[in-house]
């Protein structure tokens, strides 16, 4: 067997010594990214969260929203994806409201119409009355004659007070009503002199006329507030 030559014996000896450098180089020293020639790794290469967000450039990943995006407008939304907001609940809520509140009015004022009491009164007119100019008349005359300031007691103990004249020969031309043969009272005093010396309106089915109410005596009808 043939020696090797002492040239081959140095240069296998060198390439060893070069070899053993470089491997104890690459377990000592630390690979930087000075080190790595730019776009030299591909992605696939780089273990997953290796590298924080605040390293990479923006976007350099597809998908990713950038920094500084523009605005959406109204045009680019679908109306019909989006719930209800929290103001237009309020509207609506608002609108049934007033919904509610405008029923309940309607209902108040059917039974405003229908109502037999206001406020704790009756409301209405009560049986031998009937409803004239706003107030409940009388259909007919007294039984008794009185003096007028009895008459318009009368009236007053009943929550009513006796007609004026002008009145009271309008309500003459109602259907049905006919007034006392004679002449009835009405709480006009045409004239007054001293005490117990004055005079009253009377109206009759053809005239409006003065008596001495100190003297006289007529029937008398009453008229009563709608509300008793």
């Amino acid at each position: 067997m043939r020696l090797p030559s002492p040239a081959l014996v140095v240069a296998g000896l060198a390439l060893f010594v070069a070899l053993g450098g470089t491997v104890y180089a690459a377990k000592k020293a630390r690979i930087d990214g000075k080190a790595v020639k730019v776009k030299s790794l591909p992605g696939n290469r780089l273990k997953l969260r290796s590298i924080p967000a605040n390293r990479l450039k923006p976007g350099v990943l597809r998908g990713a929203p950038a920094a500084q995006s523009a605005p959406i407008t109204g045009a680019e939304i679908d109306e019909l994806t989006l719930g209800q907001v929290p103001e237009a609940a309020h509207a609506s809520s608002a609108d049934t409201a007033q919904s509610a509140v405008d029923a309940q009015t309607a209902v108040n004022a059917v039974n405003a119409i229908n109502a037999q009491s206001v406020n704790g009164h009756g409301a209405g007119c009560l049986p031998g009355t009937q409803q004239f100019a706003g107030a409940c008349w009388q259909s007919f005359s007294s039984e008794t004659a009185v003096s007028a300031p009895a008459a318009a007691n009368a009236c007053a103990v009943q929550g009513g007070a006796l007609p004026e004249a002008l009145q009271l020969a309008a309500f003459s031309q109602q259907p049905g009503v006919v007034l006392d043969s004679g002449t009835e009272w009405s709480s006009d005093i045409t004239s007054y002199t001293a005490p117990d010396l004055y005079s009253v309106g009377t109206v009759s089915p053809s005239a409006i006329v003065a008596s001495t109410a100190s003297t006289n005596t007529r029937k008398y009808r009453c008229v009563i507030p709608l509300l008793r």
